[in-house]
């Protein structure tokens, strides 16, 4: 796995440099998740985000009698769990992989050497979060406007 062509591909890396991109991409750690697999789960406090290399993910919250009911699915160059790094909260959703997965994990503690180095390459990531989570709100909004 090419880490880099992955990294430049992922909208969460959008308007970085060339050097920006490939120092997240040596920031990276790649985890394998076989189908059925748990990524992470609801509450559990979250220190780091994924971008997806191969397979898809299927991102989900518990219903009250215990079903999963399945929020999205995701597939490359997508990321989730971002969330937890922008808020600092326990997770508001579980991840598992819908197939076998490849993913890049980068930590809070990773970004954080990141963004000593390359403060404008972290603003832009932050706003490709912003934009991310703005697209995905509104399309939580228009599915939750459907009878």
């Amino acid at each position: 796995m090419e880490k880099l062509s992955v990294i430049s591909a992922s909208p969460l890396f959008e308007m970085l440099s060339n050097q920006e991109l490939s120092a997240v991409a040596d920031l990276s750690a790649p985890r394998s998740y076989a189908a059925g697999e748990p990524v992470f789960e609801e509450g559990e406090l979250g220190d780091s985000l994924f971008v997806i290399v191969s397979g898809e993910v299927e991102v989900f919250r518990r219903e009250p009698s215990g079903r999963a009911r399945v929020l999205a699915t995701l597939s490359p160059p997508e990321f989730f769990g971002e969330m937890s790094l922008i808020d600092k909260e326990y997770r508001s959703a579980s991840v598992r992989a819908r197939t076998d997965a490849l993913l890049l994990q980068l930590s809070a503690e990773q970004l954080t050497q990141f963004r000593q180095t390359y403060r404008d390459g972290f603003t832009f990531i932050v706003i490709n979060i912003a934009r991310v989570l703005s697209a995905r709100l509104r399309d939580a909004n228009t599915r939750l406007q459907r009878p």
